[in-house]
């Protein structure tokens, strides 16, 4: 799990005391990845079965690996947007798309689509955390599909849980859920919703980033992030013990 997602994407946000948000995050994320974890799954704050099904829903060989601009990316997309409303998540404006162009191999234009939504705080609804992950993957290649369940239809799933569990338990700060598109070709989905933020940039306290958080021998969460923000450091070491 990355928390503080990429360099790019993180140099953009303003980060106030987050210690008491980081905490009640990490702690989410690390019931979650307890769940992905037991067999049988159970846990007292998430839909464990949902939790798999969303896994195993997004990496089925008919999302053909989840490529962006194909048929099998448009498909895991559409997937994302359901459960985005089933979570209870709003839109921005008409709708939860954000669409957006890049070019990749050859001069190759390619179009790419961010699922966006959020939900609003009960005291602070003008300050937003910021929660993501990317649910693009490689596609096929040479005629095997590269299913990509951990990489990142995990996150993409902890995403849908995190929303529900929220919609329940309202934050006292708002909270935008970001389901990237085009993480495998050069965090281009993340890119332009920095460059296309929703909210003014001020008004935006941290982003929390996941990604790959369902398999680790260890039963190990990895942590990122306090290099370029070490004020968050010791709150993760006390998460740690």
């Amino acid at each position: 799990m990355l928390i503080i997602a990429q360099r790019r994407l993180w140099k953009q946000f303003r980060i106030i005391n987050m210690k008491r948000i980081l905490l009640i995050l990490t702690l989410f994320l690390i019931q979650t990845l307890i769940v992905f974890g037991q067999a049988p799954a159970t846990s007292k704050i998430i839909n464990a079965e949902q939790l798999f099904q969303d896994v195993k829903n997004l990496s089925a060989d008919d999302m053909e690996g989840r490529d962006t601009g194909t048929a099998g990316g448009a498909k895991a997309r559409n997937y994302v947007l359901e459960r985005f409303k089933q979570s209870n998540l709003k839109p921005f404006s008409d709708n939860y798309l954000q669409s957006f162009e890049f070019t990749r191999r050859q001069n190759q234009k390619v179009s790419g689509v961010n699922v966006v939504g959020y939900i609003k705080g009960k005291k602070n609804p003008e300050k937003y955390l910021v929660v993501t992950a990317h649910y693009d993957h490689v596609g096929i290649k040479n005629g095997k599909i590269y299913n990509g369940a951990d990489d990142n239809a995990s996150g993409t799933a902890a995403l849908f849980a995190m929303a529900k569990y929220f919609d329940k338990n309202r934050p006292d700060n708002s909270i935008i859920f970001v389901a990237f598109d085009a993480e495998e070709q050069g965090l281009q989905g993340s890119k332009y919703f920095v460059a296309n933020l929703p909210v003014k940039k001020e008004a935006i306290l941290i982003n929390l980033n996941m990604d790959m958080i369902s398999h680790n021998d260890k039963n190990e969460l990895y942590a990122t992030g306090t290099f370029q923000n070490p004020s968050l450091k010791p709150t993760l070491e006390t998460l740690q013990k």
